[in-house]
């Protein structure tokens, strides 16, 4: 149908993907949890921005174009895992200062947690700074388009648009799921640290992971 070859596969295939734990979801997620759902669908429309980027660079062959020289592969590779790292160590940052504060006797111990500015652009930076994220989309797409539909470009389309719409409903999932536990990490000073140190520690394994990776 429209030139794809195996549609329970391929939702089956995404799920699961989508599922798995990546830099993204905990992002949107620890966005949602300290800054509400407002702020947390600004970090998920950045993903779905950064991801509708990637799928478009697919397919116009930038994978291809990685898988050729190896060297600009490793360098988008190294970007990446230094930006990840970046956001990892801002993140530990903001749960020691905040672990600070909730020790400390002042009233101003009370203060909110550092907010993330801007969200979005965020976001996108993560999804655009994993090369590995452009070659699982060329690689994986690939397998589900028939060579011989007169309109490839078609069914690329639809299986992005496909994609798109289960991890906006899992994003969401996160982010009502970060709301409600804001309420708690309002009154939990220190749980609310710690889960921001948490994620940072989280961000630093995803970028040593990312740059150890193998083509």
């Amino acid at each position: 149908m429209f030139g794809i070859t195996d549609l329970t596969a391929y939702l089956i295939g995404t799920v699961i993907i989508i599922l798995l734990p990546g830099p993204n979801s905990l992002f949107v997620l620890s966005v949602a949890a300290r800054q509400g759902v407002r702020d947390g669908y600004r970090a998920a429309a950045g993903v779905m921005v950064g991801d509708a980027i990637l799928m478009i660079a697919s397919v116009l062959g930038v994978a291809a174009l990685a898988k050729a020289y190896p060297s600009a592969y490793l360098a988008l590779r190294l970007a990446g895992a230094a930006y990840l790292a970046w956001l990892g160590l801002a993140l530990l940052r903001a749960g020691w200062a905040a672990w600070q504060q909730a020790r400390s006797a002042e009233p101003v111990s009370l203060a909110p947690l550092a907010r993330v500015a801007n969200p979005f652009a965020r976001t996108v930076g993560i999804c655009l700074t994993n090369p590995k994220a452009i070659l699982f989309f060329m690689s994986y797409f690939i397998q589900f388009v028939d060579p011989a539909y007169p309109h490839p470009a078609f069914s690329f389309m639809l299986l992005g648009l496909m994609l798109q719409a289960i991890s906006f409903l899992y994003l969401s999932t996160l982010i009502f799921a970060g709301s409600r536990l804001a309420e708690s990490f309002r009154a939990r000073r220190r749980l609310a640290a710690s889960g921001t140190g948490l994620a940072g520690v989280l961000f630093m394994a995803f970028s040593a992971k990312l740059a150890t990776a193998s083509l």
